[in-house]
């Protein structure tokens, strides 16, 4: 007879946790990490605060769960659209254009969550920092990966400085967020997209 209960009890902890990340990244991408408290969540949602502090036993607690949260809804949102594409350089642009609607259809409220945090944490060492850190190699590996199989398909020309092209590539992205934001133009992803476009029009063997 125990089963059901305890069964009961891990959905509706699960709930809780679920509710409480969706929350939570909201208000993060807008006020950043330091904003999050289990207090305010617990209001937010109708919930108790202990409920809430169960699940997650501290506001870094908190906060790293809510970075795994982002994680993975920025992948579903960016990556996964194009990952069924051929690994190379249309791969690549395609990942441009899919960050690019993610910044602009607003995933987010505040536009991209990690570039919403990131200032927040670079230079306060510890978990978060970490966490962050590791997500963003991540993303700029990924992108790494894609100008290396372009470059070994001779899709880019052999002489490519693949870091630079792809930090290049992120500064448009980034740029685009932030200055759509602070200005609320949404032309700001059409120059962007046409930066991407001339970036890796030049580096292309088909120039």
């Amino acid at each position: 007879m125990e089963a059901p209960t305890t069964d009961g009890r891990v959905q509706r902890g699960n709930e809780t946790r679920r509710a409480v990340l969706g929350r939570a990244v909201e208000l993060a991408s807008v006020e950043g990490l330091e904003a999050l408290s289990i207090g305010r969540l617990a209001t937010d949602l109708g919930l108790s605060k202990s409920g809430v502090f169960a699940s997650f036993g501290s506001k870094e607690g908190l906060q790293l769960a809510t970075v795994r949260a982002a994680q993975r809804i920025f992948y579903d949102a960016v990556v996964a659209p194009v990952e069924g594409l051929p690994s190379g350089l249309g791969r690549l642009r395609a990942l441009c254009e899919s960050w690019l609607a993610y910044s602009r259809r607003r995933v987010f409220p505040g536009g991209c969550f990690f570039y919403a945090v990131s200032a927040e944490f670079d230079a306060r060492p510890g978990p978060v920092r970490d966490a962050l850190a590791v997500v963003a190699r991540t993303w700029e590996g990924h992108m790494t990966d894609l100008a290396r199989a372009a470059r070994a398909a001779g899709e880019l020309s052999a002489d490519t400085d693949l870091d630079l092209l792809v930090f290049s590539l992120i500064s448009l992205l980034e740029t685009a967020n932030a200055q759509s934001l602070l200005y609320g133009e949404e032309g700001r992803y059409d120059l962007a997209a046409a930066g991407v476009a001339r970036l890796l029009g030049q580096a292309s063997t088909a120039a």
